[in-house]
């Protein structure tokens, strides 16, 4: 492999990586932070507001239910607004953040659901304050599932980048249309397809690894 072409694959790797950990960040704080305000104000929760919990979870499964390829060119507008263009890397992150963000919320929502209620009561009988309950019970009690679903948040972003590298994203999905796709090189799409492959494995296992670690369970 010559050095420009190696300098594309390398650069095509540091964009994915790019897309990938900032919107990974924006989804995954902005998903927790929705999960819990839906565990809170369910009806049973610390706080219940039913006609609220119900808004916001609809607003959600709406986002849920709209393709990835579609909300990409439907937030045009505000892509351009916030970063002043719709291509390139970083116009990227901003529909990754917004497709990721409501699936991870629903995958941690059922991690603090599934705490045991026994462990919220006794600390609620015992005076603690919602937020206390909040941090010291429900986040440390649901965090290996909180991690899990990190990671496959993490990997469904992989796959959404190279997706938007298709329309001008640029990453790793980009090098595959333009190189693989477009100029008919085969290699390039399999090499593609093999340093993506790697990367889900790097997360799947570091994921994994980080779950053992923080589940206090075992």
């Amino acid at each position: 492999m010559s050095l420009p072409v190696l300098d594309k694959y390398i650069q095509a790797f540091l964009e994915t990586l790019l897309m990938v950990s900032v919107s990974a960040v924006i989804a995954i704080s902005g998903g927790l932070l929705l999960a819990l305000t839906l565990t809170v104000t369910a009806v049973g929760g610390l706080r219940p507001l039913p006609r609220f919990n119900r808004s916001l979870s609809i607003v959600i499964n709406m986002f849920r239910a709209i393709p990835f390829i579609i909300l990409l060119v439907a937030m045009l507008p505000v892509t351009r607004f916030l970063v002043g263009t719709t291509l390139g890397t970083w116009a990227a992150i901003v529909p990754l953040s917004a497709s990721l963000m409501p699936y991870y919320t629903r995958i941690a929502q059922v991690s603090l659901n599934d705490v045991d209620r026994g462990l919220i009561e006794a600390a609620r009988a015992s005076g603690c304050r919602r937020r206390d309950i909040v941090r010291h019970v429900l986040l440390p009690e649901a965090l290996p599932g909180i991690v899990t679903g990190m990671t496959v948040c993490i990997i469904g972003m992989i796959g959404a980048s190279a997706m938007a590298g298709a329309v001008g994203a640029g990453g790793l999905g980009d090098l595959a249309i333009r190189y693989g796709y477009e100029r008919y090189e085969t290699r390039v799409m399999f090499e593609v397809i093999a340093i993506l492959i790697a990367l889900v494995s790097i997360v799947q296992f570091t994921g994994e690894w980080i779950a053992r670690k923080v589940d206090h369970r075992r």
